[in-house]
């Protein structure tokens, strides 16, 4: 019936922990990889996507075994949407948290770095809000890589 010549059960195992092993890789490459690709941030994507296609497939060329890894992809990515709308501990873990880069016209320069945020990308945010820097209460990172700005 089926055209593989893995168990179906491998194919499952594998797409878990490669799809485990990449969510917390992006994780650890932080939130400034994820909200604004550059073109080498998607020219990584690009091959870490060849990459990892060997160990999601176990060398398996036929179809069936190309959708059992992706059905379990699919399903991981819902279950993650699941925990992660049902339990904020889980949704801090996966998604983030937003992180404080500035207050009362202060920037924080030691944090915008540990975050590796370009000044420039502070700079923008507050073009983009109309705010200078004398006149902004608070800078945030969001955890989508956004810069977001509160007035005073």
């Amino acid at each position: 019936m089926f055209d593989i010549d893995l168990p179906w059960w491998e194919l499952v195992v594998r797409g878990a922990i490669v799809y485990a092993f990449l969510l917390v890789m992006v994780r650890i490459t932080g939130k400034r990889t994820v909200g604004q690709f550059t073109p080498f941030d998607l020219l990584v994507v690009m091959l870490l996507s060849e990459a990892v296609s060997p160990a999601l497939t176990g060398g398996e060329e036929g179809v069936t075994g190309g959708i059992i890894v992706a059905t379990t992809l699919i399903v991981l990515n819902v279950l993650i949407a699941f925990a992660t709308s049902h339990s904020r501990k889980i949704a801090d873990m996966v998604d983030g948290t937003p992180v404080l880069l500035g207050r009362d016209g202060k920037i924080f320069d030691d944090v915008v770095k540990r975050n590796r945020v370009a000044e420039g990308d502070v700079e923008q945010a507050l073009r983009e809000a109309d705010c200078p820097l004398h006149k902004m209460k608070c800078a945030f990172l969001e955890p989508d890589g956004k810069i977001t700005i509160l007035q005073n």
